[in-house]
C-alpha cells in the first residue's frame, strides 16, 4: 500500500466510519478494488483513531463535562446519580461487551470473518434492521432516560460491529430506536460509547503488531489516520444535522444496493468470498 492509497482509504473511512454503512466493510472492499487489498483490521483500527480523534473534538464539551462529574462522583463530591456520573458509567459499562468478545474472537474478526461474502450479507441483513427500527421506534426517550440495562444493549449492538459489514454506529443506532430513543439520542451515545472501544482496539493492534515484528505501512497508515480525522469531523457535523429532520432510509437503501454489488462482484470472482480465497 503506498500513501496515496492509504490517504483514498482514509478518506473513505472519514466518510463511512460515522454513517451507518460500515466502514471496515468499505475499507475491505476499497482496498482490495485499488490494488492495496483488504487492508486488515490492524489498518482499520489504527486508521479509526483518527475517526475518533474527531470524535473527541466535536464532542469537547459534552466529553470534558461527563468525565469531570464522573471523576467528582468518585470522591462523594457529586451525587452518584448526577446524569453526567451516570453517564460515565454507562460509557463503561457499555464498552464491555466489545471488549470481551474481541479479545475471544480476534482471530475470526481477523481472518473469516473478513470474507465478502459475510460482508455483502451483513450488509442487507443489517440494513433491513436498521429500516425496521427507524419505523417502529418510538424515539421519544432522551439519554437522561437511558437506563443500565440499555445501556448494555447498546454495548451488545456496538460488539456485533467486530463483523465487517454491521457498522458501529449501524449497530448502536439500531438498537436506539428499538428502545425507543430519538434518533439523535441514539446518535449522540453511539458515539460516545464508540471512543474508549476505538481507542484502545487502535493501541491495541498498534502494540500487538509492534510487538511481534509484523511489517506495518507506517506512512499510508499515518496519512490515512489524519486524512480520516479531517474527514470525519466534517461527516459528524452533517449527521447531527441531517438525522433531526430526515429518516435512515437513504443509508437502508444504499446498503442493500451495495451488497448486491458485492454479490455481483464475488460471483464474477473480482472479491473472493472468503477470506484467503485466491482466484489463480
Amino acid at each position: 500500500m503506498g500513501v496515496l492509497e492509504g490517504a483514498f482509504l482514509g478518506l473513505v473511512q472519514g466518510l463511512t466510519e460515522f454513517l451507518p454503512i460500515s466502514s471496515s466493510g468499505h475499507l475491505a472492499i476499497v482496498g482490495t478494488l485499488i490494488g492495496a487489498q483488504d487492508p486488515g483490521a490492524a489498518f482499520t483500527a489504527i486508521s479509526q483513531l483518527g475517526t475518533e480523534a474527531a470524535v473527541i473534538l466535536y464532542f469537547r464539551r459534552d466529553i470534558a463535562r461527563i468525565i469531570t462529574r464522573w471523576v467528582r462522583s468518585l470522591a462523594g463530591r457529586v451525587p452518584r446519580d448526577d446524569p453526567d456520573a451516570r453517564m460515565g458509567w454507562l460509557v463503561i459499562l457499555g464498552t464491555i461487551p466489545i471488549g470481551v468478545l474481541g479479545l475471544v474472537f480476534q482471530d475470526a474478526i481477523e481472518t473469516t470473518l473478513r470474507g465478502f461474502a459475510v460482508i455483502a450479507t451483513t450488509l442487507w441483513v443489517f440494513a433491513l434492521l436498521l429500516g425496521a427500527a427507524d419505523r417502529v421506534g418510538r424515539k421519544e426517550r432522551t439519554l437522561d432516560r437511558l437506563t443500565w440495562k440499555h445501556g448494555l444493549l447498546f454495548g451488545l449492538a456496538q460488539s456485533m460491529a467486530l463483523i465487517p459489514g454491521v457498522s458501529r454506529s449501524g449497530g448502536t443506532i439500531t438498537m436506539g430506536l428499538l428502545l425507543g430513543y430519538t434518533r439523535e439520542a441514539a446518535a449522540r451515545y453511539s458515539f460516545l460509547l464508540a471512543i474508549p472501544a476505538v481507542v484502545l482496539s487502535g493501541f491495541y493492534q498498534l502494540y500487538d503488531e509492534v510487538s511481534t515484528g509484523a511489517a506495518i505501512a507506517w506512512a499510508p497508515t499515518a496519512v490515512a489516520t489524519l486524512v480520516a480525522f479531517a474527514v470525519g469531523y466534517a461527516v459528524i457535523a452533517w449527521l447531527m444535522r441531517f438525522i433531526t429532520t430526515h429518516s435512515y432510509t437513504v443509508f437502508v437503501v444504499y446498503r442493500i444496493a451495495l451488497a448486491l454489488v458485492v454479490y455481483v462482484l464475488v460471483l464474477a470472482q473480482v472479491l473472493p468470498a472468503w477470506h484467503g480465497t485466491s482466484f489463480g
